[in-house]
């Protein structure tokens, strides 16, 4: 049984699937709160990461 290979995505792309702007991700990111990976100048991220991030509750711990 062959696994599909969860693409990367961008920056842009993620903030889009989470409905919040670049600038908020670029903050999370500053303040190492979100997961992701840097490859060369470029941030990616995976989004069955993100969402297990935001299930996980952790997202909701940035607000407070």
């Amino acid at each position: 049984m062959e696994r599909e290979i969860e693409k990367w995505v961008s920056l842009e792309e993620i903030a889009d699937h989470m409905g919040i702007s670049k600038d908020t991700i670029r903050n999370y990111i500053k303040k190492e709160q979100i997961p992701y990976y840097r490859i060369g100048k470029q941030y990616k991220f995976k989004i069955s990461e993100i969402d297990a991030w935001i299930e996980s509750g952790k997202s909701a711990e940035i607000a407070e």
